[in-house]
């Protein structure tokens, strides 16, 4: 499972083999439950987490306790609180898994020194990082420019299998709309 993880950085860098033995040697399969949380706002955040299988998302709990889906990451995805696990500060996300998911965790410290020894693993994070910067600003330029039901429209058009995989509460509180809102868009009745 760890060569998942090892093949997606092979379509953006080449890597020499005794470059892959290092890295596979400081990476190690996890197994997150569903509902299971591995990062609660309040925490720093120490961990990058790598979904080999799965679905797990970033989410805040609104000031009227409801909780607000910010991310999705799923296959070949990465997902983290980039701001606590880089300034070591308390998060003030919550991440879970959305179904029972395979992930690779990598700690900042392994990260940091795997940077030192393979230095163009920057490049692959600079392009991750790049790739993922670019998805959510197309999502602030849909929750800007679309209604909320030309969202949902979007999203399950480009990605309908999504749409099956994740609970409806969810999407609809990625899509900012209430569930309520979702049921009628789905029965035809917006």
């Amino acid at each position: 499972m760890e060569n998942a993880l090892i093949h997606h950085i092979q379509k953006f860098i080449n890597l020499e083999l005794s470059e892959i033995d290092l890295l596979e040697s400081c990476l190690s399969l996890s197994k997150i439950k569903k509902k299971e949380h591995v990062l609660q706002e309040g925490q720093v955040c120490n961990t990058m987490y790598f979904i080999v299988k799965g679905c797990v998302r970033q989410y805040i709990i609104n000031s009227k306790g409801v909780e607000q889906t910010l991310q999705f990451g799923i296959e070949d995805w990465w997902i983290t609180d980039y701001l606590s696990y880089h300034n070591h500060i308390p998060s003030h996300f919550y991440i879970q898994a959305v179904e029972t998911s395979d992930v690779i965790a990598m700690e900042k410290s392994v990260l940091d020194s795997l940077l030192i020894q393979i230095p163009k693993l920057e490049k692959y994070f600079r392009i991750v990082a790049q790739k993922g910067f670019g998805a959510a600003q197309m999502r602030i330029k849909y929750l800007f420019t679309m209604s909320a039901e030309e969202r949902y429209h979007h999203f399950n058009d480009h990605f309908p299998e999504f749409v099956q995989r994740v609970p409806q509460y969810m999407l609809a509180s990625y899509l900012d709309f209430s569930a309520e809102f979702m049921s009628k868009i789905r029965a035809g009745k917006v």
